[in-house]
């Protein structure tokens, strides 16, 4: 428990670093998210600028140059920078994130709320398949090494190494574009009403396939290597060499014995996966238009959405935070040795 308590003092601390950081590099920045909004919409009445200053919390003044109305703002709003900073931490704690400039009037937290489903329900559940998948093919790969398994083992390093996009184009040029076996884009069919009704289950799982096959091949070779590579290390320690001195069998040492210790360094890989899929597989999401948060950073930042960006900076960051503590809660109960060393 002390282990813990010194990694959650850790991660609080690292916490509050993300929400300072995420406060102040905005205002660091030039633009803010009412002269996005201008430029979108140039023509709007002196009116409207007071509205939208009061909607993203800055002061913009409106005047002429040479005969054209130009903006001028001064980003976070009234007060001084500590005073912003008291209410900015306050908005954050009741998770007010301020409101989209692609979707105004709507907010940034019911932005996320409509995107973040796609991406966790996809790209969560195709990283654990490929966790489990390519650590289970490691296992076996390294317990016998030397076999057929493993001497193919060089071939799977390919798929380690082909990025995202040029496997994603491949199967939208043959299974989607040439053989229409599966939809090309989207999360579901235009026209089926969302819901826990048939057809729109139906239609999301059509349109997943190869998003989800996508991250699938190309992230479980990651896995099954290194996990290869840890377990060839770990039957060779003393504890492994003794079980099978004592004649227990060979599916308990190799999976409660070596697979057990072996697995430990994809664990933190793996709290770092789970972290980031808050992320999204951004460059997959885009090829696919997958309506996740991946597509959504693209979308914030072609169109200079300032506040969608700090939210989702922040869903990410506290994603992988959250991610990391369970990691190390994990090692305490996998790795004993984690919880004799704290005690000292």
């Amino acid at each position: 428990m002390r282990f813990i308590a010194r990694r959650l003092g850790f991660y609080v601390i690292a916490g509050w670093f993300a929400l300072t950081l995420n406060f102040l590099i905005p205002r660091a920045l030039p633009g803010n998210a009412v002269e996005s909004m201008m430029a979108k919409y140039p023509n709007l009445p002196p009116s409207a600028i007071a509205v939208l200053d009061k909607d993203f919390g800055v002061t913009c003044h409106a005047h002429l140059v040479d005969g054209l109305r130009q903006l001028s703002c001064s980003n976070g709003g009234q007060g001084s920078l500590l005073q912003q900073y008291f209410v900015y931490l306050g908005h954050m704690l009741h998770l007010n994130f301020g409101l989209s400039v692609d979707f105004y009037p709507t907010t940034v937290a019911s932005t996320l709320h409509t995107t973040l489903p796609w991406t966790l329900g996809l790209v969560g559940t195709a990283t654990i398949l490929s966790f489990i998948i390519g650590t289970g093919l490691g296992i076996l790969a390294g317990w016998r090494r030397g076999g057929r398994f493993d001497q193919a083992m060089p071939g799977f390093s390919f798929l380690q190494a082909m990025p995202y996009f040029f496997l994603a184009e491949l199967l939208l040029l043959l299974l989607a574009n040439t053989w229409h076996l599966f939809p090309a884009s989207g999360g579901s069919t235009l026209g089926t009403t969302a819901g826990f009704n048939w057809p729109f289950i139906n239609s999301v799982l059509d349109h997943s396939v190869l998003p989800a096959f996508t991250i699938i091949i190309t992230s479980m070779a990651g896995w099954m290597l290194q996990m290869r590579n840890v377990m060839i290390t770990t039957i060779g320690e003393d504890y492994v060499l003794a079980a099978q001195a004592k004649g227990l069998s060979t599916r308990r040492i190799m999976f409660t014995y070596a697979a057990r210790n072996a697995i430990l360094p994809n664990i933190a890989g793996f709290a770092l996966a789970i972290g980031f899929v808050v992320a999204g597989a951004i460059v997959m999401e885009i090829v696919f238009s997958y309506p996740g948060v991946g597509y959504q950073v693209l979308a914030a930042v072609t169109s200079d959405d300032i506040p969608t960006m700090q939210g989702i900076f922040l869903a990410i960051s506290f994603a992988v935070l959250l991610a990391c503590l369970l990691a190390d809660v994990v090692y305490v109960i996998a790795d004993p040795r984690t919880r004799t060393r704290a005690a000292y």
